[in-house]
């Protein structure tokens, strides 16, 4: 446990993957069937891309505990894309049912199960998953959280747009030293990694990643939040940009330019171009209807309780375009939006076009990912596919199931493209 822990620390807060690897390595020389060495060594791979050493290490997970549900579930998501495995979903129904399988076990494996029949193209049965998912992962919540509320999320929305937003501090000096941030934020999965990435190969730019840094200092220091901007001084909001800036610095040394990648960033536009007047905000962008389907089918974290119901995941992404609409009117070009459906089919154009934007020299190369980085994301696979082409129109295959859901955004959906009449 000792190694376990010190890989823990290694990984999560220090961000040195070779060195949680070497402690893990250690514990499992001591018992190699220690299970959470195991599972945190090949969650560590996958971070990684090292996706056959992951499956291997799973596999083993699943030799000394053919009942560990993780791992199995696990085992689902590292299919190749477009690959299929009866047995492997003959397993996750089994062990649906068993007795000892708790609500969060069910959930797990059903996400899995989802994502194994949606892959063999049966979607009926995929949704119907899914659904039974997400009533599990509803189910296994702490009595704690608190269900999703549609009138509290509008109120949320309409504090931000009446909130006042102070004047914005000077833009650093010349001679200031540290990296710029760029802010990438928009709905969740709307391909938030994947735009970071491709910044980030850039060889001025450090990826981020999901920093935590905005919202502890909101919870800290801005409470309540956006109200107290309004009362905040100069000065306090000087020391507060100041502290990002150290920080920033420190886990990224010699980066010109570093990611701050939070979908949930588009909450704080108000505030970070307060505090940062320097900074530059990428919103990413995609179709409403694939957005919503990749939220429901993705076993988020409970307080992201919205994205248990697709009616309320809905609702939840037309209170964000409306937050993005107060946004862009007040700052215009100050935002700018990646389209990830564009980028899909026509790359070079819709990469360039961000990197002018940005103010960064482009280079096709930037288009391959460098091999290596972690990622710590729920996209970790999908962004480590060069061109993840299969997400964009995912929706289709669900025209029944999304009726309703098409319905209440229908005000929000592109067009339809355009057919050719017939002679």
């Amino acid at each position: 446990e000792v190694y376990l822990n010190r890989a823990v620390i290694y990984s999560d807060c220090l961000r040195q993957d070779e060195a949680a690897e070497r402690e893990l390595r250690e514990a499992l020389k001591l018992n190699p069937s220690y299970l959470p060495a195991l599972l945190n060594l090949a969650n560590l791979h996958e971070d990684r891309g090292q996706r056959e050493e992951a499956r291997t290490l799973y596999g083993q997970a699943l030799t000394h505990d053919p009942m560990c549900f993780l791992a199995l579930a696990r085992l689902s998501s590292l299919l190749p894309r477009g690959a299929h495995d009866p047995g492997l979903i003959a397993r996750l129904r089994e062990a649906i049912v068993r007795p000892e399988a708790s609500a969060a076990d069910r959930a797990q494996l059903g996400f899995a199960l989802g994502r194994a029949l949606d892959a063999n193209g049966d979607y009926a049965g995929a949704f119907s998953a899914y659904q039974a998912a997400n009533r599990d992962s509803r189910a296994s919540a702490l009595p704690a959280v608190v269900r999703y509320d549609r009138a509290a999320q509008e109120q949320v929305t309409e504090q931000l747009i009446a909130a006042a937003t102070p004047r914005p501090l000077a833009p650093p000096g010349a001679d200031a030293t540290g990296p710029r941030p760029i802010f990438v934020c928009g709905m969740f999965r709307s391909g938030s990694t994947l735009t970071e990435q491709l910044i980030a190969g850039h060889p001025a730019v450090a990826a981020g990643g999901e920093l935590d840094l905005l919202p502890r200092m909101i919870a800290s220091e801005l409470l309540p939040f956006p109200d107290s901007l309004a009362t905040a001084s100069q000065g306090k909001l000087m020391q507060l940009a100041a502290h990002y800036r150290d920080r920033i610095a420190a886990l990224f040394p010699g980066a010109a330019y570093v990611t701050d990648k939070r979908p949930d960033n588009f909450f704080c536009i108000g505030l970070i171009k307060t505090l940062f007047p320097d900074a530059l905000i990428v919103h990413t962008t995609r179709d409403p209807l694939d957005t919503c389907l990749s939220v429901y089918f993705l076993h988020l974290d409970h307080r992201m309780s919205y994205g248990l119901d697709l009616m309320d995941t809905g609702h939840f992404y037309r209170q964000y375009r409306r937050l993005m609409a107060h946004w862009k009117e007040l700052y215009g070009a100050g935002i700018i939006d990646f389209d990830y459906d564009r980028f899909v089919s026509a790359p070079e154009t819709t990469a360039s076009g961000l990197f002018e934007a940005l103010g960064l020299e482009w280079d096709p190369r930037f288009l391959f990912p460098r091999s290596g980085r972690a990622v710590r994301t729920a996209s970790v696979w999908q962004v480590r596919e060069p061109l993840y082409r299969h997400s964009s129109g995912r929706a289709r295959h669900y025209e029944k199931e999304f009726a309703p859901l098409r319905e209440y955004l229908a005000d929000l959906l592109p067009p339809a493209p355009a057919t050719a009449e017939q002679p």
